[in-house]
């Protein structure tokens, strides 16, 4: 189950819940709306459906070392859930492993930009989180 690349100067956005089609749809179109050019590799792969984050991290230690990846967002239930607040779970692969923080679509395009040409790290958003671990600028 090694993670799949992103494409390059995007990050990976990989589903891990396949209850609701419509709803990553969704997802997908709230995202691709604040997006004005490619930020995200969508991944939609039933091999992940229920990957939790310790297997996630465990898949990404046992890769070669130019295979593994420094964050990912994931599609996770929470993200998928009917409401306006469809945010992605970012989680850190590399300094901090397990770390978290979610990240709504319009400030998307500023983190996955920034992380994918580490101008700033993982923890730099993680720790401006709010109370409810939100990035929200």
């Amino acid at each position: 189950m090694a993670l799949p690349p992103p494409d390059d100067l995007t990050s990976l956005v990989l589903r891990t819940d396949f209850s609701d089609d419509a709803a990553w749809d969704a997802l997908r179109a709230a995202y691709d709306h604040h997006d004005d050019g490619p930020h995200a590799t969508w991944v939609s792969d039933p091999r992940f459906a229920g990957a939790d984050i310790p297997a996630l991290i465990h898949e990404d230690t046992a890769a070669d070392e130019d295979d593994r990846l420094t964050y990912v967002f994931l599609a996770d239930a929470r993200a998928l859930a009917d409401g306006p607040e469809r945010f992605l779970l970012a989680l850190d692969l590399y300094d901090e492993p397990g770390r978290t923080f979610r990240v709504p679509p319009a400030w998307f395009p500023d983190v996955s930009a920034n992380l994918s040409i580490a101008n700033l790290d993982f923890a730099d958003f993680a720790d401006c989180a709010d109370e409810t671990g939100t990035f929200r600028g």
